[in-house]
């Protein structure tokens, strides 16, 4: 276990803050994840209001206990990005095209605009952007049944 220079909490408000071993304080500290897909543990930014990076955490598994619990939390309640376990239909093979899929949070329906906002992330991993700005990921393509593979495999 990493001893971080700066200790963690909330405010009254629920907000978390930093105080850095020098006293100064950072109030409506934010996490964000250096690489949220590839490695969602290792590198984490802490960020101030203004945008400026208070803090960091090199691997969330290394902080003490209670810190590490406060960065999860805070992480859970910003991040939202369901996967996609299975195509159930898709409305149409040209775009905008309605999409009903199954996700680890639910049944789910996302609108693609275009093909463009499937994007690949690797071989096997794609993330779509639906027409709200939710991004769904996909972890390993070949884990999908054989019927979402064939749907996707129109708009590859």
């Amino acid at each position: 276990m990493t001893v971080p220079n700066f200790t963690l909490s909330r405010d009254a408000y629920g907000q978390l803050v930093v105080t850095s071993r020098n006293g100064e304080r950072h109030t409506g500290v934010v996490p964000v994840r250096a690489f949220p897909i590839g490695a969602p543990d290792d590198g984490i930014a802490l960020v101030n209001a203004e945008g400026h990076e208070v803090g960091w955490v090199n691997r969330l598994a290394d902080l003490p206990p209670e810190i590490g619990r406060l960065v999860e939390e805070e992480l859970a309640s910003r991040e939202f990005m369901p996967e996609i376990e299975k195509i159930l239909e898709v409305s149409s093979f040209a775009c905008p095209s309605t999409w009903q899929v199954a996700t680890n949070r639910g049944n789910a329906a996302l609108i693609l605009k275009g093909e463009e906002d499937i994007r690949r992330l690797s071989q096997t991993r794609l993330l779509i952007a639906d027409s709200h700005g939710i991004q769904f990921l996909v972890r390993d393509i070949g884990t999908l049944d054989r019927h979402s593979r064939k749907l996707l495999d129109r708009f590859l």
